[in-house]
């Protein structure tokens, strides 16, 4: 009988065990028109359920299902968690069904009001309930304006409920990085000097909604954004994958903060199925990913061995930074570690 054992080279897979993935959209599934090459085969190869979990307030879950099947994607209305589903559900747990509702919003949000028996409008003046935002490019002052003169502080009253959709200060567009509904929020919260509930990414709701919906918590997220989708699994108590065809880099990555750090990182979604590579820390304090080597000594990260995979390297590093626990604006990192191999 041996007297030790080396730590094997590889874990299981990302998804080995797990009863649901649940997958972003953009960065992930597709970028601009097109679909990322070889997520769609990926994701269809999956063997469990996969929920399509956006923070996009401005579509219904039937026209997202569309162009995720004119991508060739298997996937169903059924599969799509939005965040105006969450956030309906949150307003469902407040008001009775039937109660009038201002929305400073698109489709994506009257369509899940209707289909839970709610009324809505987008006067102040017809006394509604409650105001539910989400972002649609329509948005303009006047909804703006129409929002904060519903939640403005009445003496001897309650304040009135205010779901917003989710927090995401940009949107990822054709020309660039645009305003979000976090912007569109934050102007009414100046407005009124308070802030909404939030159900999207990186807030819980979104999350226990594909819990119900599929009918298991055994689920792992996929995501290309540290703040909402990391965050949100980590907050939700689910692991986390982040994939590197999106927003956030290695740059990013290396500097995540305990709260957003994901369990898996890969190049893309062709890894998913794959046996992932170990994480091993040495005696002498380094930690090793394949043959990539990276210690820290105090603040400084040292690069041991740079092995023959970038995406390795990263990996190390990233383990060795945060397991130290030091702020990133403290330390010294070579560039090295956060250098994009994946533009």
């Amino acid at each position: 009988m041996a007297l030790w054992s080396k730590k094997p080279l590889f874990d299981p897979s990302p998804v080995s065990g797990r009863e649901l993935l649940l997958a972003d959209l953009d960065g992930v599934v597709y970028r601009g028109p097109g679909a990322i090459p070889g997520a769609v085969e990926q994701l269809n190869r999956s063997e469990v359920p996969v929920g399509y979990i956006t923070n996009n307030a401005s579509r219904t879950d039937r026209v997202v299902a569309e162009q995720l099947q004119s991508l060739g994607l298997r996937a169903e209305p059924a599969d799509v968690v939005t965040s105006p589903q969450a956030a309906v559900a949150l307003l469902a747990k407040t008001l009775p069904q039937g109660s009038l509702v201002l929305v400073v919003g698109g489709d994506g949000l009257t369509d899940e009001l209707e289909k839970a028996g709610f009324r809505y409008t987008r006067s102040a003046e017809d006394s509604p309930a409650a105001v539910v935002q989400g972002f649609d490019p329509e948005v303009g002052w006047k909804d703006l304006a129409e929002a904060a003169f519903a939640l403005a502080e009445v003496p001897g009253q309650d304040p009135l409920p205010w779901i917003a959709t989710n927090t995401d200060w940009t949107i990822p567009v054709a020309r660039g990085l645009a305003p979000g509904n976090g912007t569109l929020v934050s102007a009414v919260h100046t407005a009124v000097q308070r802030l909404p509930v939030f159900a999207g990414k990186p807030e819980t709701p979104i999350f226990e909604a594909a819990f119900e919906r599929f009918g298991t918590r055994n689920a792992l997220m996929i995501g290309d954004r540290l703040d909402t989708d990391m965050k949100g699994a980590i907050a939700a108590g689910i692991p986390s994958l982040h994939v590197l065809t999106g927003v956030d880099r290695p740059k990013q990555l290396v500097a995540a903060s305990r709260d957003m750090q994901p369990d898996y990182i890969v190049a893309s979604l062709a890894e998913l199925h794959e046996p992932y590579p170990a994480t091993e820390t040495l005696r002498d304090g380094s930690v090793q990913v394949g043959n990539a080597r990276v210690r820290m000594n105090g603040h400084i990260a040292v690069v041991v061995n740079e092995g023959d995979s970038p995406i390795n390297l990263l990996r190390a590093g990233c383990a060795a930074i945060w397991a130290s626990g030091l702020a990133i604006y403290g330390l010294e990192v070579p560039e090295i570690l956060y250098r994009d191999h994946w533009r």
